[in-house]
């Protein structure tokens, strides 16, 4: 019975002691070098299912934490473990199932999307490399089904991106982001870019995929008044380390750090509004 209990409690994500450090140059003509330590040993767990927020300013180090645990960033030390498996340590070819397990949606959609691209072609990309046994006839079916999911019509798809507003094209991301069927997916500050009524919208529609496919979410944002609609724990980071940790409701309610305070005085409340955008 226990080990029933602790299989199903197992988290799905588990980051040990994480440290990032950059090297700087400094200095004209005798250059020495500096080290700029971005993470500076983190550690957090989360559950299958679940919506974690990251939040904090810009450089605080969470979206070197995104970055690391997709492996664009260099690890110094520490341990990422997905569903149990040691992943950090793992070789470009060893990882690359979890490339289809891990996805993510950037800050800013229309840098992240290659503008000679139809739609079809850019939510398609993933499809070309996580599932190339299907035919191109199954993979047009399979993009214009995320297409309505995220609110889009399916005629969309052959239309490029510049034709779209921040909201449309953030939807597109979140389409591309599903087209592998992922378990897990970093949304790192991608809503921080839109109209606050569209950040809404789109956090709305996060939810309604999570509620729906079970996916969870590391939800990095700067902003706590956002994270408080979609976040069940919320973990705060100053200058590369965790300052305060709980669960959002409590951060709310009584925040600890003067860090957190600051934060939470520092933001207006997002309005809840559902629908397309």
């Amino acid at each position: 019975m226990n080990g029933e209990m602790d299989l199903i409690e197992a988290p799905l994500l588990e980051v040990r002691d994480l440290k990032v450090t950059y090297e700087a140059q400094r200095g004209s003509f005798f250059k020495h070098v500096e080290y700029v330590h971005a993470v500076k040993g983190v550690s957090f767990k989360v559950a299958r299912g679940t919506t974690m927020g990251l939040v904090g300013e810009s450089g605080s180090g969470k979206s070197t934490i995104g970055k690391s645990i997709l492996r664009l960033a260099p690890m110094a030390a520490g341990s990422i473990s997905y569903d149990g498996q040691e992943i950090s340590s793992l070789s470009d070819r060893d990882f690359m199932p979890y490339r289809k397990k891990i996805q993510t949606i950037f800050q800013d959609p229309y840098a992240s999307m290659n503008p000679r691209l139809t739609i079809a072609s850019i939510v398609a990309e993933p499809l070309m490399v996580h599932a190339k046994e299907m035919s191109k006839t199954q993979r047009l079916e399979r993009v214009a089904d995320l297409l309505e999911k995220v609110g889009l019509p399916a005629d969309a798809m052959n239309r490029y991106p510049h034709q779209f507003s921040g909201g449309q094209r953030q939807r597109i991301c979140i389409a591309r982001a599903l087209s592998s069927s992922p378990e897990f997916i970093i949304c790192d500050e991608c809503v921080s870019a839109l109209d606050v009524s569209v950040q809404a919208q789109i956090v709305n529609l996060l939810q309604d995929i999570q509620d729906e496919l079970g996916i969870t979410y590391l939800f990095i944002a700067h902003d706590l008044a956002v994270v408080e609609h979609i976040c069940q724990e919320a973990l705060v980071m100053e200058l590369g380390e965790i300052v305060e940790q709980g669960p959002t409701d409590a951060l709310y309610r009584s925040p600890q750090h003067p860090y957190t305070q600051r934060l939470l005085n520092a933001v207006p409340k997002m309005p809840t509004i559902v629908g397309a955008g």
